[in-house]
């Protein structure tokens, strides 16, 4: 088990994190909190922010470059917690954002701090960014790729996303689809001088109902394909037969499958019954089992691996060449919800399991 003074050092640090509200488009407080911790522990050339993101360490090294990522927003706060403080109660800390993830921040600060860097068998860089939990064109890794293109030189990125302290590997794809429905507006006392498009969409929505999930195995790891419909909008009176019938899809789609082959598969279940419009995609991530630091990773920790039943920029890192693996202290659960929290030992454990790695990834 790790110390209690290092996990009573690391809950503070989260604590710290989460009185600095940076719920997304409002992360400027807490760039510039960590900008001035960083510019007490890197050189000031090893500082490069863009916007509310900030890059630490270098990245021309003859190591083979590990970047621990992470980002600085959070959703917004939930209504119930209005007027609630962040906290330290038993072996959690609650504050929004404490799984999701200033835990994980609070590690990657703690390593930052401890471990001496030119010694280490890797070169090791730090990234903290903001708007991910946004839309996928709106990231703040967008504008930081874009002055720095050289972040394709990472061997291996750790993204310390709440992962329940397992290593979870590729991430599923998210797209959005708008399935519209067509009809045509009569009084609802005479229905056949009309078309109902909500009715319309009932066939539909049973084979939705009906659809079972689809696994898919990806070297080793399994998956699981979704779709699902998620919002519903149609009708303007009570009593007028709906002319027009909208369904938000949201299909979760396995590594592997580009952008197109889940397009593809949302057209074929629509089979021409409904407009389709596609709103948002978010690629899926690779599994990178092959790459010799996730490995390296494995061996040295023994920690578990799953699959990852969730979006990450896992999937973004992958965009760029960059293999990449989720791992962090904070429990998935626990995620975008009210009075959210993170337990205190799992922020130490995720510590000493990363130092290993870091010391030992020869």
């Amino acid at each position: 088990m790790a110390s209690i003074d290092l996990a009573t050092r690391l809950a503070r640090t989260t604590l710290e994190l989460c009185r600095i509200p940076s719920p997304i488009t409002q992360e400027g407080p807490i760039a510039d909190h960590v900008e001035r911790w960083a510019l007490q522990h890197f050189p000031r050339e090893e500082v490069f922010r863009v916007g509310h993101t900030l890059l630490l360490g270098k990245l021309e090294d003859a190591r083979p470059t590990v970047a621990l990522i992470g980002h600085l927003d959070t959703v917004p706060a939930h209504p119930s917690d209005a007027g609630r403080e962040a906290r330290i109660e038993g072996e959690r800390v609650f504050g929004l954002g404490a799984s999701d993830m200033k835990g994980g921040l609070a590690v990657m600060m703690a390593l930052a701090e401890d471990l001496r860097r030119d010694t280490l068998p890797v070169n090791l860089a730090f990234l903290f960014y903001e708007r991910e939990e946004g839309a996928y064109a709106e990231s703040g890794l967008i504008p930081l790729y874009e002055k720095r293109p050289d972040l394709a030189k990472v061997r291996f990125g750790i993204a310390m996303e709440p992962t329940d302290s397992v290593v979870q590997v590729g991430c599923v794809g998210s797209m959005q689809v708008t399935v519209r429905f067509t009809g045509r507006s009569a009084h609802s006392a005479r229905p056949w001088q009309g078309e109902n498009a909500i009715h319309k969409a009932g066939p539909f929505l049973a084979e939705l109902l009906g659809r079972q999930r689809v696994e898919v195995n990806v070297a080793g790891f399994p998956f699981y394909e979704v779709i699902n419909a998620t919002l519903a909008k149609g009708g303007r009176a009570r009593n007028v037969i709906p002319e027009a019938f909208e369904l938000n899809l949201n299909y979760r789609f396995a590594p592997g499958k580009s952008i197109e082959q889940a397009k593809a598969d949302v057209h074929a279940l629509v089979a021409g019954r409904a407009e389709v419009e596609f709103t948002d995609a978010s690629p899926s991530g690779p599994v990178v089992a092959g790459n010799p630091l996730f490995q390296k990773l494995m061996a040295l920790t023994g920690l578990p691996a799953a699959s990852k039943q969730a979006w990450t920029d896992v999937a973004r890192f992958g965009e760029w060449g960059v293999d990449a693996i989720n791992f962090g202290p904070g429990e998935t659960a626990q995620a975008h919800q009210a009075n959210e929290s993170a337990p205190i030992p799992p922020l130490a454990d995720a510590y000493e399991k990363l130092a290993a790695f870091l010391k030992g990834a020869s």
